[in-house]
């Protein structure tokens, strides 16, 4: 929801742990900031940095470039990831991966945790978020640590 408090449902999980559909936690925005952890704990920023630079999860340098020489093929569409735990506090990376559309309605950056207001949607991704609670505060810890 854009003025407070998402929805609180549970996931739903068939056999072998494939989430056919996971509902959202519940968060608040407060200042266009999300103040408290999705998962109420902090991420990992080793898995959150596994996150970014896969490019089947994450999806982040399709758009991003930033400081992973390794990484062939960096995007140039979106700013690059260099600095970001220093322009940008813990509380605002989590609203920017949550649902950056809270923040600049046109923009093209994917709402990583939402459901609603969404564009043509894969069917793999119908009625579940990009990525999990815990993935989003995974990916927040490890943008955080990228300082100049």
């Amino acid at each position: 929801m854009r003025a407070g408090l998402a929805a609180v449902f549970a996931a739903v999980v068939i056999s072998g742990g494939v989430v056919l559909a996971e509902e959202l936690l519940p968060y608040r925005i407060v200042s266009n900031v999300i103040p408290a952890s999705l998962t109420g704990a902090s991420g990992d920023a080793t898995r959150g940095r596994t996150i970014v630079l896969n490019r089947a999860v994450g999806l982040c340098l399709l758009c991003h470039s930033g400081p992973f020489p390794e990484e062939r093929f960096q995007g140039n569409l979106a700013p690059d990831l260099k600095g970001t735990g220093t322009r940008w506090s813990v509380e605002e990376l989590r609203m920017r991966m949550v649902d950056s559309r809270q923040l600049n309605r046109d923009t093209i950056m994917p709402a990583y945790y939402a459901l609603d207001g969404l564009n043509r949607v894969a069917p793999a991704y119908s009625g579940k978020p990009l990525l999990t609670a815990e993935q989003i505060e995974d990916v927040v810890a490890f943008l955080a640590t990228l300082r100049d």
